[in-house]
């Protein structure tokens, strides 16, 4: 399962009763953060879900309603008693910025490794030594795992959309296994999605489990007008969670000069992208009461919800 919590779900400036973009992913014990603006670790700390085990950080882009709570939360982490390596995952020039910011501490008890990418596809293995890291491809994956994609979007700086997608375990056919001649000294190794080199054969999962079942699969995606890579990209999402800084049609010409979205754009996406629910966020300071504008949504997308801070929410198997 994932465990989730829209720690921030404003844009641009703060109000009071919201904070600025940040999600938060718990799975096996370690905990993924995307975004941090300001207010993120005020968040984390009336949630009670701790700091020391944020492993990773992923940044959508570089602006300050994205960024600027970093300093403050790092700082935090490392008084919780963190040792351990940290990763930041941002888009192209995210390196510099980060370097900017972490200028103004005057030490961390951790060090800090930034990476930047495009367009990627990792595979994230949990292990008692922490997070171990590879390219995705399908021998570097097994069931458990948790994999990590990003999409190039379209903004004002660059910013990238994440997808995570948690593979499920085929159930184990016994019948397909002996009717394959697999020895059953080799059946546990197999149903663990492991490839076995047995008396000079290949011999692979496939050959004693049944068709792959649907996983987990959430998507995030905020800054950005809508693109036609998007619906792809998130397809078949348990949950797309969306910006929609703007409510209504009357806002459109703001929308496409500030690069972002309305909420019937959010909602076409998640329409095509064939998600099971869209959790709208990043809503404009002037937009006190998002929930007024829910129909411009629905109207698209009926399965569609609003956002706010602290909302956690726990997705499972289908």
């Amino acid at each position: 399962m994932l465990d989730l919590a829209l720690l921030g779900t404003g844009g641009s400036m703060p109000i009071p009763e919201r904070f600025l973009s940040s999600l938060l992913i718990k799975y096996k014990g370690s905990k993924i953060l995307v975004d941090c603006g300001e207010g993120t670790q005020v968040s984390l700390r009336l949630l009670k879900w701790g700091f020391k085990s944020i492993d990773m950080i992923l940044i959508t882009h570089w602006h300050g309603d994205h960024i600027l709570g970093l300093p403050g939360l790092l700082t935090t982490i490392g008084n919780s008693g963190r040792r351990a390596p940290m990763m930041i995952i941002g888009p192209q020039g995210i390196k510099k910025i980060i370097e900017g910011l972490l200028a103004s501490l005057s030490y961390l008890p951790y060090s800090i490794h930034l990476v930047e990418v495009s367009e990627i596809s990792i595979v994230v293995s949990f292990n008692k030594h922490g997070l171990e890291i590879k390219e995705a491809d399908e021998s570097s994956q097994s069931y458990g795992d948790l994999i990590i994609s990003t999409l190039e979007l379209d903004h004002s700086s660059p910013c990238i959309g994440y997808s995570f997608y948690v593979p499920r375990r085929p159930k184990f056919n016994p019948e397909k296994a002996i009717s394959n001649g697999v020895p059953k000294n080799l059946w546990k190794r197999l149903q663990q999605g492991e490839t076995v080199i047995y008396e000079g054969m290949t011999i692979k999962p496939s050959m004693v489990l049944d068709d792959n079942r649907e996983g987990i699969k959430l998507s995030f995606i905020t800054d950005t007008r809508p693109i036609d890579t998007i619906p792809d990209f998130i397809e078949g999402s348990q949950l797309f969670i969306c910006e929609g800084t703007y409510g209504d049609e009357q806002d459109r010409e703001r929308a496409i000069k500030n690069k972002h979205m309305l909420f019937s754009e959010a909602a076409r996406l998640a329409y095509e992208g064939k998600v099971k629910e869209l959790l709208l966020t990043h809503f404009s300071p002037v937009m006190e009461e998002p929930e007024k504008h829910i129909e411009n949504a629905r109207r698209v997308f009926p399965q569609t919800t609003i956002g706010y801070d602290r909302l956690t929410i726990q997705l499972n198997y289908p």
